[in-house]
């Protein structure tokens, strides 16, 4: 036997051959955008996989060191970090489309008699699978989710196998999960302790708004948040009366210049915080929000649809500030995807300005990718493709005619690509979809309890129809 491994041995430095190392996924022929440090853009190039990570990332040479359990040829195609939403509601993708003509107030007069009359953990999980497919579908490997039930989103979502950092909801009046206002905080604290340190399941604390949630418990949120060390969520200066509808929980703001500065001097603001929407605050809030690290997730197409303004958020970006993009809820956006959000946050920050400079397309796709890595606080795992970062990587296809002729990568994803051209969506060093087919979930099931849903709710929303 000995004398067997002597002979392998010398046979090796004789030859000169190299022992292939072992990997469980080679992507190669790929054009990569590894959003590194650099911005390197490499064509003909190789990103290997090994268990969780990417382990390697480099020239088509690379392909040629490594014994893969599987061998993806990209074909050319691009393969890049996969894109981070930083804010959803993705249950209430069971009522997207209701209330979509002359309705006042789609929170108070649709949203809410939706919620209290229909939901429940069955809806809550099923319609959180359905968009979870949705999402991965459309290049989503991580997003941020707010809502009631975050346990059964978190199945939903490791049914998936997308990544998810999930705030369970703290907010003052009873609910679905809570007879009592402000019982989100104990669910909160027990989701906290069933999830922290799983692998695809973040699990966050979210007091809803400064509006719905009273100075003490948007503290005892914060000191849920410090205890255990995890991400806070929040809506924050989203309407236009916002001031004045804060005001009148807490009569003590008065006293304080705006609403972000309330929030600091009450000593709320945290690195923890991920605030959704931002919208009208002036330089010093921003400066504000940049010295306690705050995390920023800009909703460009919910505010836009709902009127509700157009956020500063080119300012922020130019000021350092933690920023990436989400969607909001899908009856707040419909679509659930950051491809077609890069584009429409360029429109809307230049015609907000009259000026055509807001965001190159290497800054639109910064932002889909580290910066809402950065926002959570995760830059040093997603955002780029790199050795030693979590393997949650896209595939999407360079060949349809809207992504030709292609002679900026970076503007052909964040111009030209629509979701549907995503091939290929790796989470966690695991394939969820290949090829459009999503792997992790039995389709028929699911469409079974998702028809169910679906009926349930077609049925109650003829007694809300908005249509004139």
């Amino acid at each position: 036997m000995l004398k067997s491994v002597f002979a392998f041995i010398v046979l090796v430095l004789i030859s000169g051959a190299v022992v292939a190392e072992e990997a469980d996924i080679v992507i190669r022929n790929a054009t990569v955008v590894t959003m590194d440090e650099a911005r390197q853009v490499i064509e003909g190039g190789t990103v290997v996989i090994k268990g969780r990570h990417v382990v390697a990332v480099g020239d088509e040479s690379l392909a040629g060191k490594y014994e893969a359990v599987r061998e993806i040829d990209a074909k050319g195609n691009i393969v890049m970090p996969g894109m981070i939403n930083l804010h959803n509601h993705i249950s209430m993708v069971a009522f997207r489309g209701l209330g979509e003509y002359e309705v006042e107030n789609l929170l108070f007069d649709v949203m809410f008699p939706l919620e209290k009359e229909l939901l429940d953990r069955d809806l809550i999980r099923v319609s959180a699978r359905q968009s979870a497919i949705e999402m991965a579908m459309g290049g989503v490997t991580t997003f941020t989710d707010m809502y009631y039930h975050e346990d059964e989103v978190a199945i939903a979502t490791k049914d998936v196998g997308l990544r998810g950092v999930l705030g369970q909801t703290v907010i003052g009046f009873p609910v679905v999960d809570s007879k009592e206002p402000y019982g989100g905080l104990a669910y909160a604290e027990q989701f906290i302790k069933d999830y922290k340190g799983d692998e695809l399941i973040t699990p966050a604390v979210a007091p809803h708004a400064p509006y719905t949630v009273d100075k003490d418990a948007l503290l005892a949120a914060k000191a849920l948040s410090d205890k255990y060390e995890v991400p806070m969520l929040m809506h924050l200066v989203e309407f236009p009366t916002e001031y004045d509808m804060v005001l009148e929980l807490h009569p003590e703001m008065a006293d304080h210049r705006s609403e972000i500065a309330y929030l600091d001097a009450i000593g709320f603001l945290s690195p923890h915080l991920l605030a959704a929407h931002v919208l009208y605050l002036d330089d010093k809030d921003m400066d504000i929000l940049k010295a306690r690290g705050v995390g920023v997730g800009h909703n460009p197409k919910a505010n836009s649809k709902g009127a509700s303004g157009i956020s500063p958020a080119w300012e922020m970006m130019k000021k350092g500030l933690d920023i990436g993009f989400g969607t909001d809820g899908p009856m707040s956006s419909n679509q659930m995807d950051i491809i077609n959000v890069m584009q429409y946050a360029a429109a809307v920050a230049r015609l907000r300005l009259m000026d055509a400079k807001p965001y190159t397309p290497l800054e639109l796709v910064e932002m889909a990718t580290l910066g809402g890595a950065r926002a959570l606080d995760r830059e040093d795992e997603l955002g780029s493709l790199e050795a030693g970062k979590l393997a949650d990587i896209i595939i999407i296809d360079r060949s349809p005619p809207h992504m030709q002729p292609g002679y900026d990568i970076y503007a052909s994803v964040a111009f030209g690509a629509y979701p549907a051209d995503v091939l290929t969506t790796i989470v966690n060093g695991s394939i969820i979809m290949d090829d459009r087919e999503i792997l992790t979930v039995d389709m028929d099931s699911h469409m079974t309890e998702w028809n169910a849903v679906k009926a349930k709710v077609a049925e109650f929303a003829k007694t809300l129809d908005t249509r004139p």
